[in-house]
């Protein structure tokens, strides 16, 4: 008797936590009823603020990310939060679920999962005044020199930490204050991606920057998730995973730039 009521015992044991765990499941269910999506709103022809909704973000991330969410069976929300700076306070906090976009660094593992295959490759570049060229061929030319990005960005893992060890690179709060910054002579040079960068110049009538080869860092945009968010599970990032996977192999992010280019330019009326 006593053998049957230790093995009766487990699986009472077994039944009641198995029991007890069903609300946990059904509560994560329900708290992923959306994905709440945001990223860099300076960040055209990927992603910028909405002209008509200024809560939200349109371009070609979001388009993505709007197609991903059909693909997937979850409705998808394109949040604006702020600048870069906070948009990755709020994802570490949870309040937002995931960010449209974002290149990967160490620190950032610490509050977020990354997904792959990534969905872009950018080229950032550096930027300097047309009338004041500087002689760049590798990293190490920029010892010496004053540069200027936008807080928080990123440009690689490498870079990142040559820059941190070796370079002098102030950091303002938005892509069009460091363009103002270049433009007035009080730095050297911009650390920035191409496409947004010519975007913004072309916005503000900035037409005497030019672009110095060789590109300083070629990088792989991601998808990321935050840790804290309820959608965070392992059934989920499957099914992202695969989207990511069908989404590519159509070859639609090609599309949705080349549509966002001209969206922008709409916009900007240029």
């Amino acid at each position: 008797m006593g053998v049957i009521a230790r093995v009766m015992g487990s699986a009472m044991l077994r039944w009641v936590l198995a029991w007890l765990a069903l609300p946990l499941s059904a509560a994560a269910a329900e708290g992923c009823s959306k994905l709440v999506v945001t990223g860099n709103p300076e960040y055209p022809p990927y992603l910028w603020r909405d002209p008509v909704d200024d809560n939200r973000l349109v371009g070609a991330n979001a388009d993505f990310m709007l197609l991903l969410g059909k693909e997937i069976g979850v409705p998808v929300e394109m949040r604006y939060v702020g600048n870069w700076a906070r948009v990755q306070e709020v994802v570490r906090s949870g309040r937002a679920d995931m960010i449209a976009g974002a290149f990967y660094t160490l620190p950032r593992l610490e509050y977020m999962d990354y997904f792959y295959p990534a969905f872009r490759e950018t080229r950032s570049v550096i930027w300097v005044q047309a009338s004041k060229p500087i002689k760049y061929r590798k990293w190490a030319d920029l010892q010496g020199l004053q540069g200027v990005t936008v807080i928080n960005n990123s440009f690689g893992e490498a870079f990142d930490r040559y820059a941190k060890e070796h370079l002098r690179v102030d950091t303002v709060s938005s892509l069009e204050n460091a363009l103002k910054v270049l433009q007035a002579g009080r730095v050297d040079y911009l650390l920035y991606e191409e496409d947004p960068g010519l975007a913004y110049a072309a916005k503000l009538e900035i037409n005497d920057l030019r672009v110095v080869s060789p590109a300083l860092s070629n990088e792989n945009l991601h998808l990321t998730i935050s840790h804290k968010s309820a959608c965070n599970t392992g059934e989920l990032r499957g099914r992202i995973a695969r989207a990511l996977h069908l989404l590519g192999k159509q070859g639609v992010m090609n599309k949705l730039i080349e549509a966002n280019i001209q969206l922008w330019r709409r916009q900007a009326g240029k």
